[in-house]
């Protein structure tokens, strides 16, 4: 039986490492299935016939891993993006067949949100963000305003005029913002997920752009359905800034003590530090999807432009491997480093020559409809979009944990020489990148990679050829990016200190967690956490225990087992009457209906542990 045949029996028989590869995916639907049964034909064509040799074999043996097979280079997509939807809601937008003008009630303007979403999901393979949606979403909702001033002032006295406009203007933003919310969880798009959408907010001071926020935080603490369980999608991205949200004399001060009770009951919204997220990457902008970061870039007019940019791939660094074939030889690792690192660059220059052969009509919402922002005619050539170091491609990393570990041990965090040795390797990264960057005009960026399966697949391959090595091999994970060890016990405040440094060099895809214990009624020392970080890191996420048992009301951690997560009140693991919620490297997942692989539940299951201890 050839590969091919092994992968699609593998399929059909459930196998984990397959049909769970992707945690945003429900492989019990015909369309999830239908999609992973393309992924799987497209993959084995790509590997067979499609890269270079050398290239295969590299991701094949784990050397690298080139991401996304199932959908690229078969296909020349494109990977994640913010998408330009201010331009599109202002100058109206074709799908399909229709011309759809621009809206005249933030009602419409979401449900048109909705579709530019689902279109552009479809469209490509990786994640997309509408930026400052509350600021977006505001302009559209003064039509509201407007229309019931006007009823006002012919049925309503005048000195209730005000208070019938507000609470009119409030229905309506809170409205529209659960039928965002609720569209977006019973979309599938034609990859056979649930787009995969960020939404950025939380910088607009007006009133509209305050209810807007408001509506988007209560609505998720709400929850979806009867059961009122956690929504997945979209993830949410708040934005803290000095003067606007950070302390007390701030305007905003009362909407960020509602995004601390959010995060504590629905584990989102993640933060984004303005001021430091200006200083690593130029200015400010939501991350695309995950975790993928855009530089600061500026158009002809000199203005910075972020919405409508996008990235094209990502290919990842096996970084353990690396070191345990140098046999703790420094030497050694550098010289086969510079060797692996060829495998990356050939590997990404394949992915930008590949999408040179896309055209204008392969993805008309990005290309013609203004989801990339410049509509280009038939005729014209998609790289116009991409060069000029408009558009990213990542050179991604994996465990730096186990790599200092071969050479100073497990406990090495504390160690100035060994941290120096992890940063100095994304330093090399970083003076390579530079170099390419300039050689082909598109902007390579060094991607902290969210490893999802891959914390798995690495080390699988490397305990095949390597055997069981003490906290390396052995704990059947490697470490996600320049993440602090999961299994260890420290607090919140030490973690920041010793990953704020990493994202400097690796600017182009970052995001650190900090893990707590049930915080519903202490919202005060998760406030702590995120003052502390506002000038230490950019982007920050809370791994806070929510689950929730619909057979006996239990709220807080499951255990974990090998088959899945249980109530440990009464020892319930129906998948139907339990709401199990676990962050899946960058996004939240539902573990109990999608189980992770082997690798992700073991550290997850470390996680979990290091939370209870803590």
């Amino acid at each position: 039986m050839n590969q091919l045949e092994q992968s699609l029996t593998g399929l059909i028989e459930k196998d984990p490492t397959i049909v769970n590869e992707n945690a945003n995916k429900d492989s019990n639907t015909f369309s999830t299935m239908r999609d992973l049964t393309a992924g799987i034909v497209s993959k084995s064509y790509a590997l067979n016939y499609l890269l270079p040799k050398h290239i295969a074999e590299a991701h094949q043996n784990g050397d690298i891993h080139f991401h996304d097979l199932d959908y690229h280079p078969f296909q020349p997509l494109t990977n994640c993006c913010l998408i330009d939807a201010k331009s599109m809601l202002k100058n109206g937008f074709e799908i399909g067949n229709a011309n759809v003008t621009s809206p005249k009630s933030i009602q419409t303007a979401s449900a048109q949100l909705v579709q530019i979403i689902a279109n552009v999901s479809s469209s490509q393979y990786g994640g997309c963000t509408v930026d400052r949606v509350d600021e977006l979403l505001s302009e559209y909702a003064q039509y509201n305003e407007r229309h019931h001033r006007e009823i006002a002032q012919v049925y309503v006295k005048d000195e209730q005029i005000e208070t019938y406009v507000e609470q009119q203007v409030t229905k309506d933003i809170n409205d529209a913002i659960e039928s965002l919310e609720y569209e977006i969880n019973t979309l599938y798009t034609s990859n056979g997920q649930t787009p995969f959408v960020t939404l950025g907010f939380g910088l607009g001071t007006d009133t509209l752009s305050r209810k807007i926020q408001q509506a988007i935080l209560k609505t998720r603490i709400k929850g979806l359905g009867k059961d009122r369980v956690t929504a997945i999608f979209p993830k949410l991205v708040f934005s803290i800034k000095d003067g606007i949200n950070l302390k007390k004399e701030d305007p905003n001060y009362d909407i960020k003590q509602l995004a601390l009770e959010c995060s504590t009951k629905r584990m989102y919204p993640d933060i984004l530090n303005y001021d430091k997220i200006v200083e690593l990457l130029g200015d400010f902008k939501a991350p695309m999807g995950c975790r993928s970061f855009l530089p600061s870039w500026r158009n002809e007019q000199g203005e910075f432009e972020n919405n409508g940019r996008c990235n094209l791939g990502v290919v990842t660094l096996n970084l353990p491997r690396i070191a345990l074939e140098s046999k703790g030889d420094m030497t050694t690792f550098w010289k086969i480093f510079y060797n692996k690192m060829s495998l990356m660059h050939d590997a990404l220059v394949y992915r930008i020559e590949r999408l040179k052969e896309a055209t204008v009509n392969n993805a008309p919402i990005l290309y013609k409809s203004g989801a990339f922002k410049n509509k280009l005619d038939d005729h014209e050539d998609v790289m116009a979009l991409f060069k000029n170091k408009r558009a990213t491609i990542s050179m991604g990393y994996i465990g730096l944990y186990e790599t200092a570990t071969v050479f100073y041990g497990p406990n090495w965090e504390h160690n100035d020489e060994a941290k120096a040795f992890t940063i100095e390797i994304l330093k090399e990264m970083q003076r390579l990148q530079k170099q390419w960057t300039n050689q082909y005009d598109i902007w390579f960026s060094i991607y902290s990679t969210p490893s999802e399966s891959l914390t798995d697949r690495f080390c699988r391959l490397d305990q095949e050829r390597f055997g069981d090595i003490q906290d390396i091999t052995s704990k059947g994970y490697y470490q996600n990016s320049f993440h602090y060890d999961v299994r260890k016990d420290i607090t919140p405040f030490e973690k920041l200190d010793f990953e704020k440094d990493y994202p400097y060099y690796a600017s182009g895809g970052f995001i650190h967690y900090c893990e707590y214990p049930k915080l519903n009624h202490n919202i005060k020392a998760l406030e702590a956490v995120w003052d502390y970080a506002y000038d230490k890191v950019g982007y920050l996420g809370t791994n806070i225990p929510i689950d929730h048992c619909y057979e006996c009301g239990f709220d807080g951690d499951f255990k974990s087992t090998p088959h899945g997560y249980q109530c440990p009140q009464c020892g319930n693991d129906n998948p139907e009457t339990v709401d199990v919620v676990k962050r899946t490297c960058g996004y939240l997942g539902n573990p109990v209906q999608r189980p992770v692989i082997e690798g992700r539940h073991k550290e997850m299951c470390a996680r979990v542990k290091h939370m209870k201890e803590s």
